[in-house]
Parts: structure tokens; sequence; C-alpha cells
């Protein structure tokens, strides 16, 4: 009877205990793959955010330093004038003998930046020139807006090295120029060709660029 009573216990306490699937069974492997592909997801897309955040952080900054491009270029242009004295009133020229046995052709440029509505431009398009020859050209330049503004005149060259031989005697750009609302300026440059330009170098193009300089106020 012993034996009996006790198997009955026993089937009686496994019948109350809850069976544990194994992680073989089937709906354990679906768990787990659903939590790994919620992981999976969760991964990519941090990643998809840190991406999206570090190139909209690369786009501010060369936004923010094109924009400041333009305003330190003039700061930097006086800078230059004041190291090697272009800035003064005259430039002292190496050589004036002049060489007739060569011809330089000469063209002549303007343009204004897009914060800076004046209309510029050269009287004289284009000219032929003696290396050592000393020669002046007029720019026009017309406020066109209402009210008072400020410019200050950039040049360059083409090609680059030959403005290292395009000595300026006299020029607009050494100054900022102020204009009144509907102003108009007649501007001189003075120039010479250096004799010891390149051989290989026949013409040279002179370009000016206007930018804005100080916003003085609106004309009453």
């Amino acid at each position: 009877m012993t034996a009996p009573i006790f198997g009955a216990l026993s089937g009686k306490a496994t019948q109350g205990k809850k069976q544990i699937p194994h992680c073989g069974d089937s709906v354990c492997d679906r768990g787990w793959a659903f939590s790994l592909d919620v992981q999976q997801e969760v991964v990519r897309m941090a990643d998809a955010q840190q991406q999206n955040s570090t190139v909209l952080k690369k786009l501010i900054i060369v936004t923010v330093l094109m924009f400041g491009f333009g305003f330190l270029l003039v700061p930097f242009y006086k800078k230059i004038c004041e190291v090697t004295g272009i800035s003064k009133d005259k430039i002292a020229v190496s050589n004036t003998q002049m060489d007739p046995a060569r011809w330089v052709s000469i063209e002549f440029d303007a343009n204004v930046g897009k914060d800076l509505p004046w209309k510029f431009e050269p009287m004289t398009a284009h000219l032929r020139v003696h290396p050592g020859e000393l020669k002046q050209v007029m720019y026009r330049v017309v406020n066109t807006t209402n009210r008072t503004m400020v410019g200050q005149a950039i040049p360059s060259y083409g090609p680059a090295r030959a403005g290292g031989f395009f000595k300026k005697i006299e020029c607009f750009c050494f100054t900022q120029q102020t204009l009144k609302p509907g102003e108009e300026k007649i501007m001189p440059v003075q120039f010479v060709v250096q004799n010891d330009l390149p051989k290989d170098v026949h013409t040279i193009t002179l370009s000016y660029t206007f930018y804005e300089q100080v916003k003085v106020g609106n004309a009453s």
C-alpha cells in the first residue's frame, strides 16, 4: 500500500508544476529571432542618425567659411598692402627705361561684389604699352542706390605671375571710396609694366572687384 500511495502523491506533484519550454522549442526560437531583429534595427537607426548629424555639421562649417571669406578678403588685402607698402601715395618705379622693341597688351576688367549695387566699368577696355612706359587709364563708378556707401577695390591679375611686374603709381584701390546716393566718380590708374616681365607674357589682364566696406546709413 505504501508504493501506490507514494506514486499517487508523486503524480500530483508533477501535475502541479508548470513545464518551462526549452530554447530548442520553436516558440522560444521565434522570440529570440524577433529580439535580435529589433536590436539590429535600433543599431542601424542610431548609425544613420549619427551619419546625418555628421553631414549636417560639415555643411554648416562649409557655409560659415564661404560666408566669412568675402569679409576676410579685404582685411587680408589691406594687411598685404601694409607689409609691402602698396598703400602709400606713390610707388617707386625701379626701372622706367622704355623698351620700344616690345609690346604688351593690357586688358582692363571691372566687377562688383554681390552686396554692392554699384555700376563699375573701365573707360578703356584695351591698351598696348611698351615695358617701362608710364601709362594712365580711367575707371568709372556710380552709386546706384539711395544711400551713402563705402567700397574697397581689390585688384587681381591674369596671369597671376604678371602681378609682380605690374607697378601701380596711382590707383583708387589704395584707399576706400565713399559715394553718396547717385554719385559718379572717374578714378585714375597710373602704371608701368616692368622691363623684366617674362618674355612669354604678351597679355596682362588687370581686374578690379569692388566690395562694400561700411554702411554709413540711408540718405535723407
